[in-house]
């Protein structure tokens, strides 16, 4: 497979990249290149090429050169445009004409044409659209941060940019429109940057996104060795440098939020009698020689520290070297501090993963990518990146307890095999296959399984693998999954499980359905079904309502749905009654779900499982008995008594088998998906062939 990667913006060069030199030198430089560096590994690449502009600069003659060998598999091809100087990505838009004519040109010119374009951020998927116009080449985009976030920000921040600032950002945030639009695969970092960044946008379709969480190379991090000139470097700062820092390594630019780490420090003396800030804010020279972001931060990071009077307690060192990092966070992990990551929005967040590696807890953004790392890790505590004293309590907490500190310190260490770049580039490259292989039409199936994930179709590794087996000799037999989870949830824990590709997802407790597009590898949502449950739906009213009642404790927003409302109910059992009581004398049909003793769903009064494995049926034109459910637990009930072939795994719970409704159930011997494979196999012997 050969792939073409596209990056424009900033200053990309194969080694040595000078992070923070431009406020477009970031992040995204470092993905793609320890991404390339680990696709080249695998023997069926056989070429990376990335893409990108040439410029004349003073940074380094590196800028300019056409072609720059990385390694035996991947170049940097740099293509001149009409103006010949660098330009931030703002005006990068004036040059993307004669730098797809470049590129347009070259592709031309070989022999064998790339397989697949990754373009990297918005402006590099307008290119990309034009070559898979002219040269039917599919592509995945990567947007790494987008403009809908930052324009929030700003009605957040209640600010009002510069009209030239507003301008740039309305272009590109059409420029991500038209990329949602033509991409055929879009990557996504995180949850929040799949179900909520890209929910604002005219063009957002779920089933097209996949989420696939960066790696990192995260071996020279874990038991870092201090060292002598970087402990110089910032001890010379402080008065008492001793003390626990709460650390935070970003670039000075306006989204990464330092004055408000500053703020919550310098507001608080308990916090800066228990611990230094210590700041690693890219390098510089004179302020006034950077760009005019960049300055303007860095003057208001001054601003503040002298505001505050933090002189003796805060370290900003002007320069550092990309492989000091390792000895900067053992630098804080001897003295038990802190990192902060305090963005407005981080779409992942490489630093959380080394300082997790490191062994340091973590304060992070509740926006974005952190919500997933922290999650799987837990290893730290998500704040409102708007409020200093969320940041400073998080601060306290973990300076204050020891215990604390020690629990989530030992937690990031499973960021190393959660996060790595070898599983994140198993699964990008089975995604870019399935991408450029020719279409398949479906199967015709004869008879369906839609099954329960958590605790059905998984929760046993070795009965997932058994159901893997037994799958691949079901030629005929359609495949579904029918969860609480959101699709991408989903899609994640079933991909972690190497379990096959269902052809359709129900998910978000019946009140969405997704099919398998033709290519394999997306999936197209069921608009039709979003119509039917929408009748009578009054989304607003019941969040009033239920804010009222005692006990009911809203789920994080990334639980709720259009069309779902997620509560904890602190094990009350017999509050589904009292709320579905509640709605209806406020003239609100719902479907009200509790499963587990503490989740409450609540749902359309058409939407459920059961209604949807329904429209499902009939969507295939099967017969009931052709249609096989298995669940687990309460939140199963509506699917398992909507079909004679039900199934319960032995591992029920919430009292299943006793369920009034589910005498006609099969209940399995064998737990999770064995249990699944044993009811299938029952309902095939009582019913024949």
């Amino acid at each position: 497979m050969v792939i073409l990667q596209i990056a424009l913006q900033g200053c990309l060069r194969g080694c040595q990249v000078e992070y923070g030199l431009t406020a477009d030198t970031g992040g995204h430089i470092r993905y793609l290149l320890e991404l390339v560096e680990t696709s080249a590994q695998d023997p069926s690449i056989e070429r990376i090429d990335i893409a990108t502009r040439a410029f004349a600069s003073n940074y380094s003659k590196d800028y300019d050169t056409p072609c720059e060998v990385i390694d035996a598999k991947t170049r940097i091809l740099r293509f001149r445009t009409a103006f010949s100087g660098y330009l931030p990505k703002e005006a990068l838009w004036t040059e993307l004409d004669s730098f797809t004519e470049a590129l347009d040109a070259y592709i031309r010119s070989q022999d064998t044409k790339p397989d697949i374009i990754h373009a990297h951020y918005a402006d590099a998927a307008e290119v990309a659209a034009v070559i898979k116009q002219r040269h039917g080449i599919p592509f995945v985009f990567t947007a790494h941060s987008l403009g809908q976030v930052k324009r929030g920000t700003f009605t957040q921040c209640n600010t009002s940019p510069p009209q030239e600032e507003l301008d740039a950002l309305e272009r590109r945030i059409a420029f991500e429109e038209r990329a949602l639009q033509k991409a055929d695969l879009i990557i996504a970092s995180s949850r929040d940057e799949a179900e909520v960044q890209y929910a604002d946008y005219t063009h957002y379709d779920p089933g097209k996104i996949r989420i696939v969480p960066p790696g990192s190379n995260l071996d020279a991090f874990q038991n870092a060795p201090t060292c002598n000139r970087i402990d110089q470097i910032i001890n010379r700062f402080l008065i008492d440098p001793d003390k626990p820092p709460l650390l935070a390594i970003a670039r000075p630019v306006t989204k990464k939020n330092l004055a408000t780490l500053i703020k919550a420090y310098g507001e608080s003396p308990k916090l800066q009698e228990k611990a230094n800030l210590v700041l690693i804010a890219g390098t510089r020279d004179d302020i006034d020689s950077l760009e005019p972001e960049i300055a303007d931060n860095l003057s208001e990071i001054l601003y503040l520290i002298d505001k505050y009077d933090l002189y003796g307690k805060i370290a900003y060192p002007k320069r550092h070297e990309s492989a000091d990092i390792p000895a900067i966070y053992a630098y804080a992990r001897v003295r038990r501090g802190v990192f902060v990551n305090p963005a407005f929005n981080e779409p992942f967040g490489l630093t959380l993963l080394e300082a997790s590696a490191a062994g340091l807890p973590l304060i992070a953004t509740e926006s974005g990518g952190p919500n997933d790392i922290i999650k799987r890790c837990q290893n730290g505590i998500l704040v409102d990146p708007h409020s200093t004293s969320s940041i400073r309590e998080a601060a306290l907490k973990l300076l204050c307890s020891e215990i604390t500190w020690q629990r989530y310190a030992k937690g990031g260490l499973l960021a190393i095999s959660a996060f790595n770049w070898h599983g994140h580039v198993s699964r990008y490259h089975e995604l870019l296959g399935r991408l450029c292989r020719k279409p398949e039409p479906q199967p015709r199936f004869d008879s369906f399984l839609i099954t329960d994930i958590d605790n059905t179709l998984l929760g046993s590794p070795e009965c997932a693998k058994t159901f893997c087996r037994w799958r691949r000799g079901q030629v005929s037999l359609g495949f579904g999954v029918a969860t609480g989870r959101s699709l991408h949830s989903a899609l994640d824990i079933l991909s972690m499980e190497g379990t096959p590709y269902p052809e359709v997802m129900i998910t978000s407790v019946g009140s969405e359905i997704y099919f398998l597009a033709d290519n394999g590898t997306t999936y197209q949502r069921d608009d039709t079904w979003s119509k039917i449950i929408a009748e009578g739906w009054r989304r607003q009213a019941i969040i009033e309502i239920l804010a009222q009642v005692p006990g009911l404790t809203p789920q994080s927003p990334l639980e709720q749905r259009r069309f779902k409302l997620s509560y904890l109910t602190e094990g009350q059992t017999s509050l589904n009654e009292r709320i579905r009581t509640l709605l209806q004398d406020q003239g609100l049909a719902c479907t009200v779900i509790h499963s587990h003793g503490r989740y409450l769903d609540i749902l359309p009064a058409l939407a459920s499982k059961g209604a949807a494995v329904e429209h499902v049926r009939q969507h295939y034109g099967l017969p009931k008995e052709r249609v096989f459910v298995a669940g687990d637990s309460g939140n199963d009930v509506e699917m398992l008594r909507a079909m004679p072939c039900s199934i319960i795994v032995a591992n029920f719970s919430d009292k299943l088998v006793s369920h009034p409704t589910l005498t006609h159930a099969y209940l399995a011997k064998s737990s999770y998906a064995r249990g699944v494979i044993e009811g299938v196999t029952h309902f095939r012997k009582r019913k024949g062939p």
